[in-house]
């Protein structure tokens, strides 16, 4: 069995905020009489997910099972991702808890010309209320003692969705269970991952909490993985540094840094959702922590390369670590 089978059928838990990405598009041949502004032709309206629901996209593309939990708006919007997008999309949406005080998430961009015209985000930010939390906190429980879940991610967007309490509560009972957790964190809520086994901020996040200044370079990781550690008493971390590559301490050995393959970049718009879901399959899968490292590097390098947010494709990623293999054995 080779590597990426055993990828297949690993039932993966992914918690947090979820979003639409609607794109209105059309043509544009002249400006309107009332301002100086564009007329767009609308010519098709396309509904993509985004946020967490981009995680769980990612986890099935590489072959798999997610499981999504999340607060969505009792809204037409939220109707139509858990009734039709998401099972269109095979993604599991028994988790999606329903709530009558917010809105879906929906991020609308208007697109002339294949030209971004203007984006229009229609969103509530606030904090879950205590008894949304307790809705959230109980399907996760219940998913967790129902399904054979190998590892839970925490896809926090500064949403109001991983909330103080149920952060502390999943990563709880997660680990009562004996289930691994990964963490993609935002700032807000940045030192209450715990107790968690991976935690993977970018390099803007660990600069913007992190004590002291944090270069890319070698030392400068160990120091910002060391601070974490001290804070988070977490197994792993996986630092993104975007066209610097990939820095990763598992706390058994120093840490290493793995440089980027050299590619064209169109797009850095979701390399954070595919780097996490790499991560968390690999470390349900049970491989190696250089594995990995390797893999999740070449993975969030390679949506890099197309326009918006795409999903890792497997065939793609199987081919550019084989090439790697055969690159490095040969120096």
């Amino acid at each position: 069995m080779n590597i990426f089978e055993k990828f297949d059928h690993q039932e993966i838990l992914i918690i947090g905020d979820v979003m639409l990405d609607r794109y209105l598009t059309g043509a544009v041949t002249r400006i309107s009489p009332e301002a100086p502004v564009p007329v767009v032709l609308q010519q098709a309206t396309e509904d993509r997910l985004g946020g967490a629901a981009n995680v769980a996209l990612n986890v099935r593309s590489l072959g798999g099972i997610p499981i999504l939990c999340s607060v969505v708006g009792n809204d037409e919007d939220g109707m139509a991702m858990t009734r039709r997008i998401l099972p269109d999309n095979g993604i599991d949406a028994s988790g999606i808890v329903f709530s009558d005080t917010r809105r879906t998430t929906v991020k609308t961009r208007v697109l002339g010309n294949n030209q971004q015209m203007i984006r229009i985000d229609r969103e509530d930010t606030h904090d879950l209320n205590a008894g949304e939390a307790e809705k959230l906190i109980a399907t996760v429980i219940r998913l967790l003692d129902e399904r054979h879940i190998k590892v839970v991610i925490l896809q926090d967007y500064n949403k109001g969705v991983l909330t103080g309490p149920v952060i502390k509560a999943v990563i709880a009972a997660a680990r009562a269970r004996g289930v691994l957790t990964a963490v993609d964190p935002k700032k807000s809520n940045f030192f209450a991952y715990v107790g968690v086994d991976l935690f993977k901020p970018n390099l803007k996040e660990i600069r913007d909490s992190a004590t002291f200044p944090v270069q890319t370079t070698l030392d400068s990781l160990q120091q910002a993985s060391a601070f974490l550690r001290e804070k988070l008493q977490n197994g792993i971390t996986m630092l993104t540094l975007s066209e610097k590559g990939l820095f990763l301490d598992d706390g058994t050995a120093p840490g290493r840094l793995y440089a980027t393959v050299a590619r064209t970049v169109a797009d850095v718009s979701g390399a954070g959702d595919t780097v996490i879901s790499v991560a968390a399959l690999g470390l349900a899968a049970g491989l190696d922590m250089d594995t990995i490292a390797t893999l999740s590097n070449l993975a969030g390098g390679q949506v890099c390369e197309f326009p918006g947010v795409v999903s890792v494709r497997r065939d793609v990623l199987q081919a550019e670590y084989e090439n790697w293999m055969i690159h490095n054995a040969n120096k």
